[in-house]
């Protein structure tokens, strides 16, 4: 039977979406972004008669002028023909890459198959080991308030102004670290992010403050989780240090020309 893939309403890929959150059974990075008006073609995919999963490209926001697949799936009685469907995926879609996270089985076998020059954005981690790092001389964990965004600005560190879950370390009153927890991934997950001010690094700060944020997120019934960027050695240390675990990367890859 011929395999193709149909345009089709967000509402309608909804229960196909249902089964891959089940299956994934983790944090999805761009879990969020199917509700974003006009940032996403959604697609039906159908062996012959019978609709048997679904596939999303990405066209706004960072993946702008370069649509990208980054979610498909396909129900286990219809696996045998995952590569007739992907190829269906490609040619209704007309993507320039393919995003996935590493850990989503079905996805990373397609952009190994049909896509070149595979590279990690990003690596995922996932919260495995409990620790207990006791705060360092003089300094105190808290919620930032109003007052403390420029003083934070000023010591060049992060402070997002998308999240109403914001902290920093105080040392001796000055602001020595910021950091917080996104939830615009699929809850209960929380996505930690943190920095540290120049004259306050190589103190342990940074494992202290995920540690504390990591804390705070179970303690509002959610799930901590994190990435960083490949090369960034001294972040990936501190995730670990903290008791954060690698679990997958984000991977990025062309597709060939039509």
């Amino acid at each position: 039977m011929p395999a193709s893939a149909i345009e089709s309403p967000l509402q309608l890929i909804l229960p196909w979406r249902d089964l891959y959150r089940q299956e994934m059974n983790g944090q999805i990075i761009h879990d969020s972004i199917h509700f974003r008006a006009g940032w996403t073609r959604e697609y039906l995919l159908r062996d012959g008669p019978t609709t048997v999963g679904y596939g999303s490209v990405a066209i706004a926001g960072p993946w702008k002028d370069k649509p990208t697949i980054y979610e498909f799936h396909v129900t286990p009685p219809a696996r045998d023909r995952a590569f007739k469907l992907f190829q269906s995926l490609l040619t209704a879609s007309h993507p320039v890459a393919i995003e996935t996270q590493s850990n989503d089985p079905q996805l990373t076998i397609m952009l190994h198959t049909f896509a070149t020059n595979v590279a990690s954005e990003s690596i995922l981690f996932h919260d495995r080991l409990t620790t207990h790092h006791p705060a360092p001389s003089g300094v105190l964990f808290r919620a930032m308030t109003s007052q403390d965004a420029p003083r934070a600005a000023e010591q060049k560190l992060d402070c997002d102004p998308n999240s109403d879950a914001q902290y920093l370390l105080e040392h001796n009153g000055a602001i020595a670290a910021t950091g917080g927890i996104l939830y615009h991934y699929n809850r209960p997950y929380g996505d930690i992010y943190m920095s540290v001010a120049e004259p306050f690094r190589r103190r342990g700060l940074g494992a202290y403050l995920v540690q504390e944020l990591k804390r705070t997120c179970y303690e509002t019934g959610d799930l901590p989780a994190a990435r960083c960027n490949p090369t960034n050695l001294p972040s990936r240390a501190t995730l670990q240090k903290a008791g954060f675990v690698p679990c997958g990367h984000i991977l990025v890859g062309k597709t060939p020309p039509a």
